[in-house]
């Protein structure tokens, strides 16, 4: 090769990047197949990065995330989505869990912050106005997963469209007493986006009076609002905002001798794989999570190679019919 070999030669002989090149040379974390590939590339061309450029470099190969839960069918598909590709470049992946608690999410990105980490993936239950300081004043780059964040770079779902295609779902069997199983609206996608897509639908097929119900994402919840909802009146169809809200309408409607679909129809959101186990299946909407932590993962280091990337990205759904909605 003519001339002086620079590291990003090494980077396009090993097959690698140049940040990956720059990590190995600056004792970050690289695989050892990779490693191998550099090394070898490296000492075939005698290439020894210059003193001053090691000083300069500041990439720890570490990436951070924070998740609002671990629990979480969601959460679980987008990490193991974000771990795989960021492993595939070199980077090892710090993760945190928020508990589904706003000031913990919170401390949760000061700690990444201060662990040096080359950037940060943040799945957020909500964006509130500590979040928008800390990532204006954030020293690494940061991308924003669930939420829509106008501000800054985001990777969402297609909330409103979801619910609104579940909403019509329902809405065109006519129902007579619809509710809605929700979360809190301090979780903006899912809490007002997702519902109102949801009620949008309803109401596109003539369905407006419609039971709203407020709860958290458990189990436990999906049981005490469907317990609640029978107890204030009849219901013939429940919308839950969640998968896992669906199985505790299941078990209260089966307790209290009612049948799915024939006496109430229940449908809801996630695609959770015991979803296809339940009896009848459940119709649900599912989300491509691999997609949000693979995109999110992605454009956070074109964001750390400061190349150009999105403001925004909307990953798709799929509407999943099983036998839980009495069809007309």
């Amino acid at each position: 090769m003519a001339g002086r070999v620079t590291m990003a030669d090494i980077a396009e002989m090993a097959g690698v990047t140049k940040s990956t090149v720059s990590r190995y040379f600056n004792g970050g974390y690289v695989k050892e197949e990779t490693r191998e590939k550099i090394r070898k590339a490296a000492k075939a061309h005698g290439y020894s990065p210059n003193t001053f450029a090691r000083l300069k470099a500041r990439e720890s190969g570490m990436v951070g995330v924070v998740v609002p839960s671990l629990n979480s069918k969601i959460s679980s598909r987008v990490i193991t989505s974000i771990d795989r590709y960021l492993r595939e470049e070199g980077y090892e992946t710090l993760i945190k869990n928020s508990d589904h608690q706003i000031q913990l999410e919170l401390a949760n990105i000061r700690r990444l912050m201060s662990l040096n980490v080359d950037g940060i993936l943040i799945s957020s239950i909500s964006i509130v106005e500590e979040h928008r300081e800390l990532i204006r004043n954030s020293p690494v780059p940061v991308v924003v997963l669930a939420q829509e964040y106008p501000e800054g770079i985001s990777v969402v779902d297609d909330d409103y469209q979801a619910g609104f295609v579940m909403g019509q779902y329902v809405g065109r069997t006519n129902p007579k007493h619809t509710a809605y199983l929700s979360v809190t609206e301090e979780d903006q996608a899912v809490g007002v986006v997702r519902r109102r897509g949801v009620l949008d639908g309803l109401k596109s097929c003539g369905v407006e009076n419609v039971r709203v119900l407020i709860g958290d994402y458990s189990y436990e919840s999906g049981q005490n609002m469907t317990g609640q909802l029978l107890e204030e009146g009849p219901a013939d169809a429940i919308i839950c905002a969640t998968d896992r809200l669906a199985f505790g309408a299941y078990r209260v409607l089966h307790d209290r001798g009612l049948s799915i679909p024939d006496d109430v129809s229940v449908a809801a959101f996630g695609g959770y794989d015991e979803s296809s186990l339940l009896t009848p299946r459940l119709t649900t909407v599912k989300f491509d999570s691999y997609a949000v932590g693979y995109l999110g993962a992605e454009t956070l280091l074109k964001c750390i190679r400061r190349e150009p990337v999105p403001k925004k990205q909307v990953v798709g759904f799929q509407l999943i019919e099983g036998e839980s909605v009495r069809l007309l």
